[in-house]
């Protein structure tokens, strides 16, 4: 006799259909419990990856605009022969806003447009991010250089604007 409130056709067994199905998904989840604690311990997650995982994803801007890169000077510009310790130039794009930045040996140099106020954080790895400030003519510094993945975060008068993330 059917019942009206077995929709899916599974007869009330999980999805089985009657087979054996449970059992070897029971063994087949037994079996991946016991390879994640073997992982665990034979080769576990660095504490500083496990901080940067979850960084990264953390939902603290759910507001923010993400700004697409436009240019980047490693892949959009000519290379110029025998230069060394060259600048990698980068052009962040939302909406009305732009973000300019040049990537140095020495530090980070920027500048948003149009000219605005704006806090500035650049965010890369474990450690907290550098905060930085735009002068009068949305220009920023830091001597910092980036080391390994990187993304700005910028808090103007009413927006969030963060940009992609890129390795430096």
């Amino acid at each position: 006799m059917s019942d009206m409130n077995d929709m899916d056709g599974t007869n009330g067994t999980n999805g089985t259909n009657g087979m054996n199905g449970t059992d070897d998904e029971f063994a087949a989840d037994l079996l991946e419990e016991e390879l994640r604690r073997a992982a665990g311990i034979l080769d576990p997650v660095p504490p500083a990856l496990r901080q940067l995982a979850v960084e990264a994803y953390t939902l603290h801007d759910l507001d923010a605009r993400l700004a697409e890169l436009t240019f980047d000077s490693l892949v959009d510009a000519i290379p110029v022969r025998g230069a060394t310790d060259v600048s990698r130039m980068l052009t962040f794009h939302t909406g009305d806003v732009t973000v300019d930045v040049e990537v140095t040996s020495q530090g980070l140099i920027g500048q948003v447009l149009p000219p605005q106020p704006a806090g500035i954080e650049m965010l890369g790895g474990p450690q907290p991010g550098t905060t930085l400030v735009t002068d009068a003519m949305g220009r920023f510094t830091s001597d910092v250089t980036p080391a390994g993945p990187f993304a700005l975060r910028l808090r103007t008068g009413q927006e969030v604007v963060v940009t992609e993330w890129l390795r430096a």
